[in-house]
């Protein structure tokens, strides 16, 4: 594992850093958190050069978070792009950059649009798949259902049912809710090993408590983490924010 020094940056639930100049907005919809503890060496050995677990109670944290991405715009506010309404579902870390900061790593992120899997891929450097993909909400009960065909010709499905609970009054947010939410950056790392951080904004999640019905998942073995036979160890629906995020810039 890499050596860096620890995060120069606390666990917030509101943004450290204020976006100046907005890249992009967006809305975050019908959000649910599911998160395994595994060990940080697990975690460490799937990261690129210059990123290194963040730690919780000695643990490190691998999640699958199926949402809906909603009326993406250029700059802070806009007219929504034509193409910008679909769903996700990304596999994700939470790793420390070479500047000391906390972020999200992603492993990969599933959508079902092709025109922004290849701007993201090479804007953002994050590793967009092309999926086929559907979110549906009955009364408390919300599904996702995803099935990758690119890259690979079967690149592994997903299907999640929760059933959502009560509001999390202020405070019973726990301090791993937070550590699991309150993510207020990314990184990606280019081609030739740059570290680029990217900048995220929004309220805080109004997040409720949850209850995993249905389970069936073969992206995050596709990350490179056997997890799928065992129950998540963190539940939660996060609902929907709306987002700011800023430009890439390399770091470290």
């Amino acid at each position: 594992m890499d050596s860096l020094a620890p995060s120069t940056e606390p666990v917030s639930r509101t943004p450290t850093a204020t976006i100046v100049r907005p890249l992009l907005h967006m809305r975050w919809e019908a959000l649910t958190y599911l998160h395994w503890a595994v060990a940080p060496e697990v975690v460490a050995a799937t990261l690129p050069a210059g990123l290194v677990p963040d730690v919780h109670g000695g643990h490190a944290y691998v999640g699958l978070i199926p949402f809906r991405m909603a009326g993406i715009g250029l700059g802070g506010r806009g007219v929504p792009l034509p193409w910008s309404t679909f769903p996700e579902t990304n596999v994700r870390t939470y790793v420390i950059g070479p500047d000391g900061g906390r972020g999200v790593y992603f492993h990969s992120l599933d959508i079902t649009r092709l025109v922004p899997t290849a701007v993201a891929r090479l804007g953002y450097r994050l590793p967009y798949c092309f999926s086929r993909m559907r979110v549906s909400r009955r009364g408390d009960l919300v599904g996702y259902l995803a099935r990758r065909r690119w890259p690979g010709a079967d690149g592994g499905a997903s299907h999640v049912v929760v059933e959502i609970g009560a509001p999390l009054a202020p405070g019973s947010v726990t301090a791993v809710d937070d550590f699991l939410s309150a993510r207020w950056s990314l990184y990606a790392v280019a081609p030739r090993g740059a570290v680029l951080r990217t900048r995220v904004e929004h309220a805080p999640w109004p997040l409720r408590e949850a209850r995993l019905l249905t389970f069936a998942d073969d992206l995050l073995h596709e990350a490179g983490y056997d997890l799928a036979e065992r129950a998540p160890d963190h539940v939660r629906y996060g609902g929907d924010v709306e987002v700011t995020v800023g430009a890439p810039r390399r770091v470290g």
